[in-house]
């Protein structure tokens, strides 16, 4: 009765708008998204990212999952009856599957390639028949006779769940075929029954968070209210029962590492997983676009204050450690710890948390509508993020620290944290998750406001969409972004009256200069804020934003002590680093010094790892570091001139092992 009452929902829904994140009918948000294919890269950076995403890293992808490596496609075939064996992989490996069929997903939006949603079917075929008659599916569960269904938490069910409905709903959006979803529907017309009656066995037991993202996905998807209730709870439950260790806990720290030893709404600090904080932050973000409910807010802007100001790397990365403990004085692993407290060497800094901090920011982005956010969307993706990934799109990083010295680590006794690349990870979490967002990002270029359209992200693309009103809009924007400032749009279409393009001023970009037509806007142009161009538009009129792209030094907060007296080199949004590959020969890292009183030179290399611009910069070489006591007496350091180049830390790792640092200590 349950998928009955949910099909007809969904009937009336469909006419709904079909955006990334569907919050055209949110109403509690500034921003709305543009629907999925509106905007298309054509050319530059983020094109080349998508042509690699398409041409490599989906297929690729594929090849691993849905072979004996990944063997995720086997796990289903196995639940389904149509293989013999036994589950392999880790116990979210379900929900990497799912993410991997969202990025097929957003593919197949833009190429409309029939190959991939042939392939989709197929996968959509096996899933359905692997899933039981009342709805559930789970095959680490399915698989494993000596345990029952949400018997215990550390087979994340719950990270599985939410990928499974968030994909669901892409595919609906993308295709208009309910295959996948009536999947969805079933298994969360399930969850239902299970988790919204008061247990205190379940609820504890929601503690990978995206089930709350897919079930608020799935209510804008379908106008389901149950959905939106039953994401709510999942947030309300957190820090409602007392920690202690159950049956249900076993195996799996608690308290902070899980976010249930502080109810959301007083939190005041990011503590715990980073990547389980995060995805919490982002589904309350969600659930308060559709409640509007202001403690929650309150708290999302204490957490992502918190985040930004406190406990996130230059490059928007975020998890400080591996193994530590929260100020709670809690058992964490991969996650916060003390604020300022940012090792370089031993950084976590998992490629998961550090896409799910610009989910975050999206979402907050969204619904203030203020620049800010997109700014940590932005260097996330242009640097810790894309980190995660080689320039070929079949070799990851699951961990991205911020300096590497060869033989300080004893890679032997790390589970994640490899010297090189590796073309399969068994923890296959992060991949398919950074894969699914380069694959949606022109999703979150553009916005749709009030009065008409947001410029969130800059790169080479054609827009082709309806604001809110419903009047059609065509833009072609031309942009060398990030290597070059100089952005132009050029209105191919658009309604007769006023209407607003909202240009996002990096908070880097001071002395940012808008023209129209070759004549000054006329506006207040404020780095990290939003221009806001109001006039009649027509067809033909050209909005040029000239951004100075200047090489500045970066230095951190005084109290983090492992970079004070360093400094780091940031050119637009893109973050740099020095590699060993770019020194003489036996150079180490921690050797190399810059020379603050030669000025930093910006340089385009086309034939340099997928053509890069870098910055060129003269180096002291110290010659007589201390490499033998734990403390020396010294005196004054002897130094050797050496000019070279930096690359963007998002290249780094292209060339073959390598040492590499972002600080360097500075010598004016």
């Amino acid at each position: 009765m349950l998928l009955v009452l949910s099909l007809v929902v969904l009937h009336a829904a469909s006419a709904q708008q079909k955006g990334i994140v569907n919050n055209a009918n949110s109403p509690y948000v500034k921003l709305k998204s543009i629907d999925m294919g509106d905007c298309i890269w054509t050319e530059g950076f983020w094109a080349d990212k998508f042509k690699a995403a398409t041409e490599s890293m989906v297929p690729y992808m594929g090849e691993v999952l849905c072979g004996d490596t990944g063997h995720a496609l086997n796990n289903f075939k196995i639940a389904a009856g149509e293989k013999e064996g036994h589950h392999h992989g880790m116990r979210w490996h379900d929900g990497d599957f799912y993410k991997y069929m969202e990025a097929v997903s957003y593919v197949y939006a833009q190429t409309k390639d029939k190959k991939l949603l042939k392939e989709l079917d197929e996968y959509i075929r096996i899933i359905g028949k692997a899933q039981e008659e009342d709805g559930y599916l789970q095959t680490q569960i399915q698989l494993n006779p000596e345990v029952d269904r949400y018997d215990n938490r550390k087979y994340h069910e719950m990270y599985n769940t939410g990928h499974l409905l968030t994909s669901a709903c892409i595919h609906y959006r993308v295709t208009g075929q309910r295959n996948f979803l009536d999947i969805a529907i079933k298994h969360a017309d399930y969850l239902y029954t299970i988790f919204m009656p008061e247990d205190k066995k379940y609820g504890r037991f929601g503690f990978n968070q995206t089930q709350i993202m897919g079930l608020v996905e799935l209510y804008r998807t379908v106008g389901d209210q149950r959905y939106l209730k039953l994401a709510e709870k999942f947030i309300n439950n957190r820090g409602k029962y007392r920690v202690e260790e159950t049956p249900a806990t076993e195996g799996y720290p608690i308290g902070d590492m899980v976010q249930e030893y502080t109810p959301l709404r007083k939190e005041d600090e990011a503590v715990g997983h980073a990547v389980l904080a995060l995805y919490f932050y982002a589904g309350a973000a969600d659930v308060y676009s559709e409640t509007g409910e202001k403690a929650l807010l309150d708290a999302l802007d204490r957490l992502w204050e918190n985040v930004t100001d406190k406990k996130m790397y230059v490059t928007g990365a975020v998890g400080q450690t591996h193994y530590g403990a929260s100020t709670n004085r809690q058992m964490i692993e991969e996650g916060f710890i003390d604020e300022y407290m940012m090792p370089n060497m031993t950084a976590y800094n998992e490629t998961c948390a550090n896409i799910c901090n610009s989910m975050f920011s999206k979402r907050m982005l969204d619904i203030h509508g203020e620049s800010k956010y997109a700014d940590i969307m932005e260097l996330v993706m242009y640097n810790s993020g894309l980190s995660g990934i080689s320039l070929d799109g079949k070799n990851y990083y699951y961990a991205n620290p911020l300096r590497v010295i060869d033989g300080a680590r004893d890679y032997s006794k790390m589970n994640t944290e490899f010297p090189e690349r590796q073309p399969y990870l068994e923890c296959f979490c992060c991949p398919p998750n950074l894969v699914r967002t380069v694959s949606k990002l022109s999703g979150w270029a553009y916005s749709k406001t009030a009065n008409g359209i947001a410029v969130n992200l800059y790169g080479g693309n054609k827009l082709n969409t309806k604001l809110l009103d419903g009047s059609e809009l065509k833009i072609t924007q031309v942009t060398k972004y990030p290597w070059e400032g100089r952005i132009k749009l050029t209105i191919d279409k658009c309604k007769k009256g006023a209407f607003d393009i909202t240009l996002r001023i990096p908070n880097w970009a001071r002395g940012t200069r808008i023209t129209v037509n070759n004549m000054d806007a006329g506006i207040d142009v404020k780095e990290g804020k939003f221009a806001v161009v109001n006039r009649a538009w027509k067809k033909g009129d050209e909005v040029v934003i000239d951004m100075p792209m200047n090489i500045n030094l970066v230095e951190g907060h005084s109290r983090i002590e492992e970079v004070r007296n360093q400094v780091a080199i940031k050119r637009g949004p893109i973050v740099y680093c020095i590699e060993s590959p770019d020194l003489p020969q036996g150079t180490d890292i921690v050797d190399v010094y810059l020379n603050g009183e030669v000025p930093q030179k910006a340089v385009f290399n086309s034939d340099l790892l997928g053509g890069v611009t870098t910055v060129e910069a003269a180096l002291l070489l110290r010659k007589d570091s201390n490499k033998e006591k734990m403390y020396k007496t010294v005196r004054k350091p002897v130094f050797e001139s050496y000019k070279t180049r930096l690359v963007p830390y998002f290249s780094w790792s292209n060339r073959g092992r390598s040492e590499m640092t972002v600080f360097m200590p500075v010598v004016w």
